[in-house]
């Protein structure tokens, strides 16, 4: 039960964290805007939206690697599947090998088409 709320938070902090970053400013983006490229940053007020993007992402980022330490270290204590070279005394059952010969009537209707064809009409 705590494995999948976590692995939840995780996926949803994950997604946050990418549009997070995906709306940022690149470094390059004050530079288009002291030519006037650029339009004001009046919703997150005069100092723009840096500080506030800027902690947000460093508060998700921290989230994630904790939740991801905490799953990582719930799914290591998971009883896992037993390896086969662990126990190699006891050997493997083998089926008998049968070569596929199609009977008689396992023949395509194409093929059946073709082999009446060939035959000449008498």
């Amino acid at each position: 039960m705590l494995y999948e709320v976590l692995l939840v938070v995780d996926l949803i902090v994950a997604i946050a964290l990418i549009g997070l970053v995906l709306i940022q400013h690149g470094k390059g983006a004050d530079m288009g805007a002291s030519f006037g490229g650029g339009g004001s940053n009046t919703v997150f007020g005069s100092t723009g939206s840096g500080n506030f993007l800027t902690r947000t992402t460093a508060i998700l980022a921290t989230i994630f690697f904790i939740v991801s330490l905490a799953l990582g270290n719930l799914s290591s204590k998971q009883g896992g599947n037993e390896d086969t070279w662990e126990n190699i005394e006891v050997p493997a059952v083998t089926a008998p090998v049968t070569e596929d010969v199609p009977a008689a009537g396992d023949v395509p209707a194409a093929d059946q088409e073709e082999s009446e064809s060939d035959v000449p009409n008498t």
